[in-house]
């Protein structure tokens, strides 16, 4: 006789097939959980073609759960895109409330798993913080010193001034405290997480990346030496601030001055586009940078597959899909240690920098993307970043949530 699955409820705003960044972690994050839990998944109702369209092509999938709510349109007519995010969420969370309790008690649940969004700051169900409590992966309490975010536009200055004031206000945060207490698990995606929540809950806590190497519909382009001789360098996600697009900017700079055939492609849009494009002008490399704007996944996997180095210089990110897809695809990675999903890279295949002043930073980025204009290095590293993948693969991920649940809830008993 087959034992029955453990039934837990997952609370995944983000949650679609197809997508990248946290929308698509969400999604990785339930198919793994449906190999060992039978899921009911809260998500947006804006989610419901794209998952119901999948579901119907892997029918071996359709044993999920998915229940759906958004406000009506009058109540959201104003947030598009990640515009308003913040408040929507919240007034999302805040709105179902009923309906997570209703299906966990008509459906005898008592696992309750928060998964998206992952902000340590943010509501989260009170019914399901009073069930077996799995919060994470959770991050949004890192910082970024003012060394770096003084060259920031005004709003972006007062937006890491505010969040460097509520983070240090955490121990008066009474929503933030509340959840540590009532959480059974907490994964944190970060070490500046894991060290934010208090002493007494942190024994719940364990470092678990939320992101995972994804497995390649083709093969990788070897792009290690190429017939014109170019070395393209690839810079990858929504243009905010604090993700480090300057540092990349001007360590290329400096790289451009000694190596003619380097290129840099920066892809995504955001915010601080304008600031960086000035910055790029300014440095007169407007010939060797290209700004692609945003564009479909296909199009993201062609020029990843194109590119011969991958730069992410973000100051404090817990998990960056793109750095797991330049594993997967076999391409060197240059990257700040965030405390984060950087634990997963190591110099042998990676290039992992600690994050210094900014000179420092721009010079340890420069000497990198230097060293991997060499094609032989390019190469040496990326099979050993192709290889490194399989042991950060999402079967694997699952498997680490599933065993690490499995043993809290056996010493709940």
């Amino acid at each position: 006789m087959t034992e029955r699955k453990p039934k837990v409820f997952v609370s995944a705003y983000a949650c679609e097939p197809g997508l990248g960044s946290e929308i698509g972690v969400g999604w990785h994050w339930v198919l793994e959980m449906r190999r060992y839990f039978e899921l009911w998944v809260l998500t947006r109702e804006s989610n419901r073609h794209n998952i119901e369209g999948w579901i119907a092509a892997h029918p071996g999938c359709s044993d999920i759960h998915f229940i759906y709510f958004d406000l009506p349109r009058w109540a959201r007519f104003w947030k598009k895109g990640l515009r308003g995010v913040r408040i929507y969420y919240n007034l999302w969370q805040l709105c179902t409330e009923r309906l997570v309790k209703r299906i966990m008690c008509d459906n005898d649940i008592k696992i309750f798993h928060h998964l998206t969004y992952g902000n340590a700051l943010w509501r989260v169900s009170n019914h399901g913080q009073k069930q077996f409590f799995v919060w994470g992966p959770i991050g949004g309490l890192e910082t970024i010193p003012a060394e770096f975010s003084r060259r920031y536009t005004l709003r972006a200055r007062v937006a890491e001034l505010i969040r460097r004031t509520v983070v240090k206000l955490l121990p008066l945060n009474r929503g933030f405290i509340k959840r540590c207490r009532n959480a059974d698990l907490i994964l944190c995606k970060t070490t500046a997480t894991l060290e934010k929540i208090p002493e007494s809950e942190r024994e719940k806590c364990v470092l678990f990346t939320d992101v995972a190497t994804e497995e390649q519909t083709g093969t990788a382009r070897d792009t290690s030496e190429k017939s014109d001789g170019t070395t393209e360098f690839i810079t990858i996600g929504r243009l905010d601030a604090w993700r480090g697009f300057d540092l990349v900017i001007e360590s290329f700079a400096m790289v451009a001055q000694k190596e003619q055939n380097a290129r840099l492609t920066i892809m995504g849009k955001g915010s601080d586009g304008k600031r960086l494009k000035r910055l790029v002008a300014t440095l007169g490399i407007e010939e060797r940078v290209c700004f692609t704007g945003e564009v479909e996944m296909s199009e993201y996997k062609r020029r990843l597959a194109r590119a011969d180095v991958v730069v992410n210089a973000s100051l404090k990110e817990g998990a960056v899909t793109v750095s797991f897809d330049s594993m997967a695809a076999g391409k060197p990675l240059v990257c700040i240690d965030t405390g984060g999903y950087t634990r997963c890279f190591s110099n042998d295949y990676a290039v992992v920098i600690p994050r210094l002043s900014r000179a420092g930073t721009i010079d340890a980025l420069q000497a990198a993307m230097e060293r991997l204009c060499n094609a032989e290095e390019r190469k040496n590293i990326g099979e050993k970043a192709k290889s490194a993948g399989t042991w950060f693969s999402w079967e694997k991920r699952g498997r680490d949530f599933r065993d690490l649940l499995l043993k809290k809830l056996e010493e709940k008993k």
